[in-house]
């Protein structure tokens, strides 16, 4: 009886071994957990740079629940979506955007063309509130369709503390500035934006700048600059202005480029300082658009003597043949009146060539009496594709568009879709992965981007599905409000946002703050 009893033990233990073990068998080709979402057989980009696989990914609720190499296990979710022969990537991070979500938050152009994050705040000037964080708010209530993230700018500190034109500002406004910007980054602002080419930023020195550096280093924040100057005789003096503010904290530069600049040589110099930079320590970066236009007010044209705060009637009456000289040689330089493209008020879509001929007189009297300093805004075709594609390889220089949902330059709909169109698919100038990681992984890390950029459990659900074949910029400067195509799927904080070419009436962005 107990030789029967202990044999009839060890059948019963084996049998419960063998429940568990088929138990578990199953368990791995079905779980009981209910997703939300399961992707089936994507081929995953992750942006990290690293090369691409083919796995399931499941969603619960805003976040990645799951990554799934067995693309043959079994899992119970609310909506399944096939993704065989599709490419999922990240959501694009835009680190260099404009526009007024609280006007425009369905943010269209940016979602097209697969951006699902924007930083705004961009070359110096931010909303003109001293307390950043009430506007955060209320970008919040309106609900943006995409993710927003903000830095304060320079100039607008410079405006609110008082200091406005000063070149040297008073100890009480300089305690100001470093006030409010470091108020807004306790609110969440992931750094400050310079506009030195702009006024009033036009008029602020190294130990101004300096000063500010510090308080944004304190705060683990960064700066993006929109340098003093990015001809090509002064690209290198406007770099070095921001690398010695880079002894305090992260440095970025804005929209890389050469005005007049040519060649893959000149870029590599360029490179080269930033990257010795980098040896000495120095945390540099920088964003690039692929065109060689670029877009700003009519202003840059015009000296700072006949901008605020002086005033332009006056400098009309007092120094008119010596401004209009000014206007005739900066153009020219700027590769001749063919080469200023109006993209706003009455004369947008013209070239001041074309101006010219139409109002028979000299584009620079057009400049002068018809347009003025803040009378438009322009796209200038000013740059050298070599030396710009020579910028766009480089492993530190990451995707921008330097655009907004009103803005009429191509790159404000079509610069992240021409990155795989033309430089992926057609001239193979990076790789698919590498272009991801430049669009996503690249600038979460730099800016600090909490949980988003990459492609893995635990991070949010911003998410792209795409055939790269299919994607096409379509904006021209011709019709620069085209949206982008081919991105078959869009998601927001784990909600298709995007299917097709239909878009989702429900907004899923949420504003970002600095952790």
């Amino acid at each position: 009886m107990t030789r029967l009893y202990r044999t009839a033990n060890k059948v019963a233990a084996f049998a419960l071994l063998a429940t568990a073990f088929s138990s578990c068998l199953n368990s791995k080709n079905q779980e009981q957990v209910q997703y939300d979402l399961l992707v089936e057989k994507a081929m995953i980009v992750d942006g990290t740079g690293e090369a691409s696989y083919t796995a399931n990914l499941l969603i619960s609720g805003d976040s990645i629940a799951k990554i799934d190499r067995d693309t043959t296990a079994k899992y119970t979710a609310t909506r399944t979506i096939n993704a065989r022969g599709l490419v999922l990537t990240p959501g694009f991070i835009d680190p260099h955007a404009h526009g007024n979500p609280l006007q425009t938050p369905e943010l269209r152009n940016f979602l097209a063309m697969g951006v699902t994050t924007i930083f705004l705040g961009q070359d110096g000037f931010s909303p003109e509130q001293a307390d950043l964080s009430l506007w955060m708010d209320s970008v919040t209530q309106k609900r943006p369709a995409v993710n927003v993230g903000m830095f304060v700018g320079h100039n607008t500190l410079r405006m609110l503390s008082g200091t406005k034109y000063d070149s040297v500002p008073s100890a009480t406004n300089m305690a100001a500035m470093e006030k409010l910007l470091a108020d807004a980054m306790e609110s969440g602002s992931f750094g400050m934006t310079t506009g030195l080419e702009y006024n009033p930023g036009y008029y602020a020195r190294p130990a101004e700048l300096n000063s500010l550096a510090k308080v944004v280093g304190a705060k683990n924040g960064m700066i993006m600059s929109h340098m003093r100057n990015e001809d090509d005789k002064f690209v290198e003096a406007s770099i070095r202005e921001l690398l010695e503010q880079g002894k305090y904290c992260p440095v970025h530069v804005s929209h890389i480029k050469v005005v007049y600049g040519k060649g893959k040589a000149r870029a590599q110099e360029i490179l080269q300082l930033l990257d010795s930079a980098r040896t000495s320590g120095t945390n540099v970066t920088a964003d690039f658009y692929p065109y060689t236009a670029s877009y700003t007010t009519i202003g840059i044209l015009f000296p700072d003597w006949a901008k605020q705060p002086n005033d332009y009637s006056q400098v009309l009456k007092s120094r008119r043949n010596e401004l209009a000289t000014y206007l005739r040689n900066r153009v020219n330089l700027r590769n001749g009146p063919e080469a200023t493209l109006i993209g706003s008020g009455p004369y947008k879509g013209k070239t001041l060539a074309q101006l010219s001929k139409e109002m028979n007189k000299p584009f620079e009297e057009i400049l002068l009496d018809d347009i003025g300093p803040y009378g438009a805004d322009g796209a200038y075709f000013i740059m050298n594709e070599a030396l710009q594609e020579e910028f766009l390889k480089n492993p530190y220089v990451m995707i921008c568009t330097d655009g907004s949902p009103t803005m009429s330059h191509p790159r404000s709909y079509g610069a992240f879709a021409k990155i795989i169109e033309t430089y992926v698919v057609q001239k193979q100038l990076l790789t698919l992965p590498e272009a991801v990681r430049k669009m996503t992984g690249l600038p979460a890390l730099t800016i600090g981007v909490y949980k988003r950029g990459l492609i893995k459990p635990g991070y949010k659900a911003d998410i792209l599905l795409f055939d790269p074949a299919a994607v096409k910029e379509n904006a021209t400067f011709d019709k620069p409000n085209q949206l982008a195509s081919g991105f078959q799927f869009i998601l927001v904080n784990g909600q298709v946002v995007k299917e097709g070419d239909k878009f989702s009436e429900g907004r899923m962005g949420v504003v970002l703050k600095k952790q």
